[in-house]
């Protein structure tokens, strides 16, 4: 019979809908995963603590395949997932809309000045004018990142008129190869990173990359904060070397209160909630496992599948 470790939080969802002849072993902690996933031949065992969810695939030695409701997976021992040969289907794509969305939503609150518009209303002040005076139609993007969420950006900046470039390594019309990026940052009025965490992208924007951008440049984080040099990005908003930062996510996370980045009136910080910014992330990750579990239980392959080697 096969074996299921799942965290007991998705079990609403999938209890009723699971096929006949599972061994399901739910939990409720970190302690009880570690002890339902030892004979487990599948594990679902998402945490809000990254470390724990380590620990739990360290423990699981009978493991086969690993699914998980992140996209980023970075956290995780990749040498355990590599030496013990687990299928791991991440969370790729479930996402993506609400992220798309998020990143719609910063340049066009950045653009128009929407968040002064916000502290004007609270102090009960009738502005005379608009703070923001941007305009995305006829603005230039560069888009690092063409994945499952950067597929969805750049049609949704195109409805706004914006000039998208995409990096990718497969050429085409509006493509910028990896290795052409950096010598045109200076045309681009905003820099859209959605690219995954690995060790090709940590620091791919630094000091020198901030120095190429226009002075009114604003960036748009919605990977990893290790793919921006942090200090250097203060040190740019401080000096006002470039327009902005609109940063969903930042290093580390949470940002500590007494952190620079809160007070710069050129960042803005969204505290990696663009994913969350919906209500169908379980609903979703539920039917693409339910989906793939038919497909493993049949020999099939299941998808989208991870691969610890590359980091996405």
């Amino acid at each position: 019979m096969t074996i299921l470790a799942i965290s007991g939080l998705i079990r609403p969802m999938l209890e009723p809908r699971l096929p006949a002849g599972l061994d399901v072993r739910w939990f409720m902690s970190a302690e009880e995963a570690k002890s339902a996933v030892a004979d487990a031949e599948i594990g679902w065992f998402d945490m809000n603590d990254q470390a724990a969810m380590a620990e739990t695939l360290r423990a699981a030695k009978k493991l086969k395949w690993l699914n998980s409701i992140y996209a980023g997976l970075d956290f995780l021992p990749m040498d355990v997932l590599i030496e013990r040969g687990i299928t791991v289907t991440n969370g790729a794509g479930i996402n993506a809309i609400t992220i798309a969305e998020y990143v719609v939503m910063g340049m066009l609150n950045i653009a128009k000045g929407y968040r002064e518009v916000v502290r004007a209303q609270d102090r009960h002040e009738w502005l005379l004018d608009s703070p923001g005076k941007r305009e995305l139609a006829g603005s230039k993007a560069l888009l690092l990142g063409y994945g499952a969420i950067g597929k969805l950006i750049e049609p949704r900046l195109a409805a706004f008129d914006v000039d998208v470039s995409v990096v990718r390594r497969s050429p085409g019309e509006n493509t910028l190869g990896p290795d052409e990026w950096r010598a045109r940052l200076g045309e681009f009025d905003w820099i859209i990173l959605a690219v995954p965490a690995t060790p090709e992208t940590e620091g791919m924007i630094g000091a020198g990359e901030l120095a190429a951008m226009k002075s009114d440049a604003v960036i748009v984080n919605i990977a990893r904060g290790s793919v921006i040099d942090q200090p250097a990005l203060i040190e740019a908003l401080t000096n006002k070397a470039i327009g902005g930062a609109f940063l969903d996510v930042t290093t580390p996370e949470p940002l500590p209160a007494d952190h620079p980045l809160w007070s710069l009136p050129n960042a803005h910080i969204s505290m990696h909630l663009s994913g969350r910014a919906q209500d169908k992330m379980f609903v979703r990750s539920a039917n693409r496992f339910l989906e793939n579990l038919g497909r493993y239980l049949r020999g099939e392959p299941v998808a989208p599948v991870f691969d610890p080697r590359l980091g996405y």
